[in-house]
């Protein structure tokens, strides 16, 4: 059971995340010849004020 984890910054729609779910889930069936039920997705959100690059917090 393959299992995708995904983090990004907070602020997409439903509609968003649906559609993303949706595509790479597609995608893992076509590279691993899987079922689709068997393919997980986990988008893990954080606010931009959570994260820091080259020293500077974001957000």
């Amino acid at each position: 059971m393959p299992v995708v984890e995904i983090t990004m910054f907070e602020g997409r729609t439903k509609e968003m995340k649906k559609k993303l779910i949706e595509k790479v889930t597609k995608s893992v069936v076509e590279a691993l010849g899987v079922e689709p039920d068997q393919v997980w997705v986990v988008i893990r959100e954080f606010p931009k004020e959570n994260f820091g690059m080259a020293g500077v917090q974001q957000g």
